[in-house]
């Protein structure tokens, strides 16, 4: 399947085939208290008010490169490809080293809805900067199809808006993904609401977005996304790596935290989520 897809991201132009958007309906919940953190968050960062995001649907893309690579990688991509993915409607949300694998690179991609994620896809791949820079960007990769495709858990949960990249800065984006599997995601995100939120409120972290798999089927499947892969993800943001750890240590000694779940949300507490801690890039917009 990689040597498919990359040939053809690689070779193809764009051809977007005029299918009809599928557009699942998820469950609109909000979570209480989120609106709350947010403005604390945004406060805390020295921002004015500003409107909701317009991203409805985000990839989080996780990529595996070769040894030595992620700054060639990093150095293409913010050379190359930002501008001309967000003029086409595919925002460049962030871009981030993983701090625990030196050969990942992961970064969010967002688009208004499916539909304008099929155009922007198929222009990008198809267009002048992806042909020109193919090869080189190819060529550090072992495995870029590892992508989750998501939206807001529900209205004002998406990522906010971001300003254009500044300063080099020392925060780390946290990303906890759980797995649902077979659990649904609005009792899921429920009991989110109820038993972690406060905890997280407590310990003076508030969640930047929380997300949930867009449902939709994958209408570029010249970028393959785990269809299969059902996820409600959380995303916060530390001030430095040693304050990260230490929120995680002691969130790790928490006990009781499952006694209250449901009996239909249990299968998705029984795998430990899965949990990134990333550094933004010199120009990453969330940062």
């Amino acid at each position: 399947m990689l040597l498919n897809r990359r040939h053809f991201l690689a070779t193809a132009t764009a051809t977007a085939t005029a299918t009809a958007t599928v557009t699942a309906t998820a469950t609109a919940l909000t979570l209480p208290g989120l609106a709350w953190a947010r403005e604390k968050e945004r406060v805390s960062m020295g921002a004015n008010a500003e409107p909701q995001s317009a991203d409805n649907v985000i990839e989080l893309r996780q990529y595996t490169l070769r040894g030595g690579q992620r700054d060639t990688l990093i150095e293409i991509f913010e050379q190359k490809f930002i501008e001309p993915q967000n003029a086409l409607g595919a925002h460049v949300v962030g871009t981030f080293r993983d701090l625990d694998d030196p050969d990942r690179f992961v970064w969010i991609r967002g688009f208004r809805d499916m539909a304008t994620r099929e155009r922007a896809l198929a222009a990008f791949y198809g267009g002048p900067s992806w042909h020109a820079n193919a090869s080189a960007a190819n060529a550090t990769m072992v495995d870029s199809d590892n992508v989750l495709l998501l939206q807001p858990a529900g209205p004002g949960q998406g990522f906010p808006p971001q300003s254009s990249a500044g300063a080099a800065t020392s925060h780390v984006i946290g990303a906890t993904i759980y797995y649902l599997g077979a659990v649904n995601s609005g009792e899921f995100q429920r009991f989110f609401s109820a038993a972690l939120l406060p905890r997280l409120a407590a310990a003076h972290v508030h969640p930047l977005a929380c997300l949930v798999t867009e449902e939709a089927p994958n209408n570029f499947p010249g970028l393959p996304v785990r269809e299969h892969e059902r996820v409600f993800v959380w995303f916060a943001r530390w001030p430095d790596a040693e304050a990260e750890k230490t929120f995680a240590a002691e969130w790790s000694a928490i006990s009781g935290w499952r006694n209250s779940a449901p009996e239909a949300v249990l299968p998705a507490l029984v795998r430990k989520p899965e949990r990134l801690r990333l550094a933004p890039t010199p120009r990453s917009a969330l940062r």
